[in-house]
């Protein structure tokens, strides 16, 4: 084998052998060419390999640190959904309670509403109530009113009968407490004897019509019971003398106010239905200060007026029993 380069001999004749080196020359040139073209290429090969495999290792790297990081992230994302699913599940609490709230707050609502309603009704109640309670109040003022009034009655006619007689100018005087009229037995009869006298025929002539016109009022007519004539005596000489002396002066007071002449017909009619006489002797006497009889006031007729006690009684049952 010859080498490359070397100078050839010139041959005059063409050496077949010679021909067949130099092809082969030429082929053993072309095969260094190729295994060094190849050599280039495989370490062009390997530069790229090794590059390549560098940038994929780094880009592995990368992913890698990219997977580590997406698995940081699924993991995050996987407690952020933990965390939201536990969100989701207070959220759902909080609206479960705040429906529990909403049904609350509106069987409140509700029940206000009724209480409000059943305020109305007992307010409208109460007002009703009030209105009925002020007019039993004025029912039962106007009750109470017609009661003191048959109490009063009695007060009444002492009270008109007092200024009746003041008017008359009869200087007769009424007892405030009884109503009751004191007239002098001295100016009435003789010491003794039971013949009504003129001055007390005159004085029951002026009396008696203003007496009877104000017990015949229409206010006072219906609780009018009796009149009643009473004589008395001091206690000179025995009771039963002096009761019938006391009878008897009471009888001649009563026949006289009965056939008195002024009497009108309605005023005659009544003191025949209501007078009454009686003697008491002297077991009602009148005593001084110092506890000894006075034997002059002791001797007197009197004459009282009695109330219907039941009918007043009734009366006032009538109007207790009207209260509601």
């Amino acid at each position: 084998m010859r080498l490359i380069g070397a100078p050839r001999r010139l041959v005059s004749k063409p050496d077949i052998g010679s021909y067949w080196i130099s092809f082969s020359d030429m082929l053993s040139s072309l095969l260094l060419v190729f295994i060094l073209a190849l050599m280039v290429s495989i370490y062009q090969y390997y530069t790229v390999l090794s590059l390549k495999t560098r940038e994929l290792e780094a880009q592995q790297a990368e992913l890698d640190r990219t997977q580590i990081i997406l698995v940081q992230k699924e993991q995050d994302l996987q407690t952020a959904q933990a965390e939201l699913m536990g969100k989701e599940e207070e959220v759902a609490s909080i609206q479960i309670q705040l429906q529990q709230q909403e049904d609350e707050l509106k069987a409140a609502q509700e029940a206000l509403k009724t209480k409000q309603d059943e305020q109305a009704l007992l307010q409208l109640q109460l007002a009703q109530q009030e209105t009925s309670l002020n007019e039993m109040e004025l029912a039962m003022s106007r009750q109470q009113q017609e009661i003191d009034d048959l109490l009063g009655v009695r007060t009444k006619i002492i009270r008109d009968l007092s200024a009746a007689f003041q008017q008359s100018n009869l200087g007769v005087k009424v007892n405030a407490d009884t109503g009751d009229i004191m007239l002098d037995s001295q100016l009435m009869f003789q010491t003794g004897d039971d013949v009504l006298l003129p001055s007390g025929q005159a004085q029951l002539s002026r009396l008696i019509p203003v007496y009877l016109d104000v017990l015949l009022r229409p206010e006072y007519r219906d609780y009018l019971a009796e009149i009643v004539i009473e004589g008395h005596t001091d206690s000179k000489g025995a009771y039963l003398f002096n009761l019938q002396l006391s009878q008897d002066r009471a009888l001649g007071v009563a026949t006289y106010c009965l056939q008195m002449p002024g009497l009108s017909f309605q005023q005659r009619q009544l003191l025949q239905d209501i007078l009454t006489a009686k003697g008491r002797s002297f077991s009602d006497r009148i005593y001084n200060a110092d506890g000894t009889e006075n034997m002059d006031a002791s001797r007197r007729v009197e004459i009282q007026f009695r109330l219907k006690d039941s009918e007043m009684i009734q009366k006032m049952n009538e109007l207790l029993l009207q209260r509601p």
